[in-house]
């Protein structure tokens, strides 16, 4: 399995990234943990999760999803085979939120206790506080990599010119930067990515796992119209692909998976991945036909006539 360089830290990835917001929500734990054992026997390492997955559950706190991971530890999955991200930041009701040095620092701990681990891989700002300094939120992920706790940090929903300020900030002060970013990134959401921050990504040598390649499922051709969204999780973040530009999408991913032998799903992933400075797309699943489906898309190079038409189309 390729190995990818996760920016410029010591990390290294297979270039598909397994999405943690499922677990314990619309994969149950049984599934999950199934899912994980399906992802790591297939030579793939990063699960990508956050403290705040998923308190949109009702009845559940936040941590759900960590706690699952943290269960496969103890049940003897290899510490060694996984690389962790997880993020802090968003409301987890009681125990607060955004990226204080105080709320970063606690919010580490309480992670590491549900993962079940002494350390995360990567550890990601989820989303930005501009009502905290740069200085402080940086030095606070400074100390935990300091500490061991952390092994690199990580940016998600960060706009260009804030990561820019961020990168500057860290070489300033001598402190750890953020070597990678997240960015919500797809066939159909191509505009928060492309442009000034795929540039500062490519410049800067971040690594780029972006999430919701699949654009919530919609990529995967299961929505053609409202009549497939009653009964879904995400319904209501599918609704507004479905327009004239979102279906030619879908059109033309039946077409090159005809081709090619492959599912729409296949070729969503095989486009995210051909996308210059992208190290690993995150991609969900909530059963292991699902994720055996989207695995495959990582063994998919598609060729210049593919790559064309799929720009042309969602441009």
């Amino acid at each position: 399995m390729e190995q990818r360089a996760l920016g410029t830290s010591a990390l290294r990835i297979a270039p598909l990234a397994l999405g943690g917001n499922v677990f314990g929500w619309t994969a149950d734990e049984a599934t999950s943990l199934s899912l994980i054992d399906a992802f790591v026997e297939r030579g793939f390492s990063l699960i990508d999760t956050a403290d705040v997955y998923s308190t949109w559950v009702e009845g559940h706190q936040g941590g759900e999803s960590e706690a699952i991971i943290g269960r496969w530890l103890k049940r003897g999955g290899a510490r060694e085979k996984i690389v962790i991200a997880t993020k802090v930041g968003m409301d987890m009701r009681k125990a607060g939120k955004g990226l204080s040095k105080a709320h970063i620092i606690q919010s580490t701990e309480n992670s590491l206790r549900r993962l079940g681990t002494d350390y995360i891989d990567l550890y990601q700002a989820h989303i930005d506080d501009i009502s905290v300094p740069l200085e402080e939120t940086l030095e606070a992920f400074a100390s935990l990599v300091k500490a061991g706790k952390v092994r690199a940090i990580g940016a998600s929903n960060y706009v260009a010119p804030r990561l820019a300020e961020a990168l500057a900030v860290s070489a300033k002060n001598g402190w750890p930067r953020f070597d990678c970013v997240q960015p919500n990134y797809n066939l159909v959401n191509r505009s928060l990515f492309e442009g000034a921050l795929q540039k500062l990504c490519i410049d800067e040598h971040l690594g780029v796992i972006p999430y919701y390649a699949l654009a919530a499922g919609f990529l995967t051709g299961k929505y053609r119209s409202v009549a497939d969204l009653p009964g879904s999780a995400r319904a209501g973040t599918v609704a507004h692909y479905l327009d004239p530009r979102g279906l030619d999408i879908l059109d033309e991913l039946d077409k090159i998976a005809d081709r090619l032998e492959a599912t729409p799903a296949q070729i969503a992933i095989a486009w995210v991945m051909a996308q210059p400075g992208v190290t690993a797309p995150i991609v969900s699943a909530t059963s292991l036909a699902q994720l055996q489906d989207v695995m495959k898309g990582a063994a998919i190079t598609l060729d210049r006539k593919a790559l064309d038409r799929l720009d042309r189309v969602s441009a």
